[in-house]
């Protein structure tokens, strides 16, 4: 009797972790509410942020196709250019301690500073509560939240998934062509793509 009910105890485990990605941030749908810290320590929530497009990146120093980005200035021309013109954008490392890109805020503040970085803050997400309530896969995942709320984006960065600085300049930005589009009334076309990057380095 008790191997039967440790028996239906995993099923239902097991059913739960199938179904798990089923009930991540899903386009088209509200973006899942959240409230986590950024480097200076001071709270983010994304209920502040409301009646404004949000941008979340998530981040990892060490990897490749991170610094891709970086190295270039591509991420950093981004940032700028869409939080001058009113648009949140929340860099989120999801690295846990011991893993690939776990930093503590002075190593993250001083590595903006060093970048010449400007996303609006640094979340640090260690625990990985932030990166899997989203399902966040990789360096660099990009989210876009609408000022009513709504996810309108869940991909990679570009079309070229590879960590050459060099197909940059021939690639298709989705993030910016879907915050082209979206800042001027229009859906986006390419609302779901597919993320590339190193794992994110989660505790578990």
């Amino acid at each position: 009797m008790k191997k039967a009910r440790h028996l239906v105890l995993l099923c239902a485990l097991l059913v739960l972790v199938w179904l798990a990605p089923a009930f991540a941030a899903r386009v088209g749908e509200p973006a899942p509410g959240f409230s986590a810290v950024d480097s200076n320590g001071k709270t983010q929530r994304l209920s502040d942020y409301k009646g404004k497009f949000v941008v979340l990146e998530w981040h990892n120093q060490g990897c490749p196709y991170t610094k891709k980005h970086y190295a270039s200035g591509n991420m950093q021309r981004l940032q700028k250019e869409w939080t001058a013109k009113g648009v949140v954008w929340l860099s989120v490392i999801s690295s846990a301690p011991g893993t690939q890109g776990f930093v503590t805020p002075t190593q993250e503040n001083e590595y903006i500073k060093m970048m010449n970085a400007a996303p609006t803050a640094v979340i640090l997400d260690p625990g990985g509560t932030l990166g899997h309530l989203y399902a966040a896969k990789t360096t660099p995942h990009m989210f876009i939240i609408d000022p009513s709320g709504t996810l309108i984006y869940n991909g990679a960065i570009d079309d070229h998934a590879t960590s050459d600085q060099g197909d940059i300049a021939s690639s298709r930005n989705y993030v910016s062509t879907a915050l082209q589009e979206a800042t001027s009334g229009k859906p986006v076309t390419e609302p779901a793509t597919r993320p590339y990057g190193c794992s994110v380095k989660y505790k578990d």
